[in-house]
């Protein structure tokens, strides 16, 4: 009950502002009350859910600031994860990547949003697993998931597909090369795109 709650507000289906009445989940999912209640209130822990005085729960809402605050770690979590997989990457591994880099361009080619982010997440999940460090796994792999909800709300609207193109490319011949300062600096440098992208398109909506 609660994986599924949770990956439905991560991927989009439960959106920001969206009011979750337990008796309606409840017969949506063909159970009690009790757990519905009780996933409510581990994803209000989370932060994915806002219980609003005499309303009820909602999906919460995810600010512009929220995304660069974990973006800004990301960078250096992620930057760190490129150098050490520059140094630890298997030939299998790197064959992976440049597979996973091969359908991420089509997805892009095709205009494939869905594609484009499951892709996007599968090259940096690769070179995360790489690095064989389980805590800088474990850490980064929830900045993802935190960021993941804006990837899907705001990506299929405004997106540099073409610079997301060149910059995994960048990533992938930096770790190719077995050059883990240039793998660092390059992979930094596309998170911190990633933030630039954020907040022009804040300033578009506004």
């Amino acid at each position: 009950m609660f994986e599924h709650l949770r990956n439905s507000i991560l991927n989009g289906d439960l959106k920001p502002g969206e009011r979750l009445m337990e008796v309606q989940l409840a017969e949506q999912l063909g159970v009690s009350r009790t757990p519905v209640r009780e996933a409510i209130r581990k994803l209000e822990l989370e932060g994915l859910v806002a219980m609003v005085p005499r309303k009820g729960a909602y999906v919460a809402d995810v600010s512009v600031k929220d995304i660069l605050d974990v973006l800004e770690v990301r960078s250096v979590m992620e930057g760190l994860a490129a150098y050490l997989a520059a140094e630890r990457m298997t030939d299998e591994e790197l064959e992976e990547l440049e597979l996973i880099s091969y359908h991420f361009k089509r997805a892009v080619e095709g205009s494939d949003t869905e594609s484009m982010i499951e892709k996007d997440m599968q090259f940096h999940d690769r070179i995360l697993r790489s690095t064989r460090n389980n805590k800088l796994i474990q850490i980064a792999q929830g900045l993802q998931e935190q960021v993941q909800r804006f990837r899907i709300t705001y990506f299929s609207e405004y997106n540099k597909s073409n610079a997301l193109l060149a910059e995994h490319q960048a990533i992938l011949e930096a770790i190719a090369n077995r050059d883990a300062t240039q793998a660092q600096q390059v992979t930094q440098h596309h998170i911190d795109m990633l933030g630039n992208t954020i907040i022009t398109f804040a300033d578009k909506v506004r």
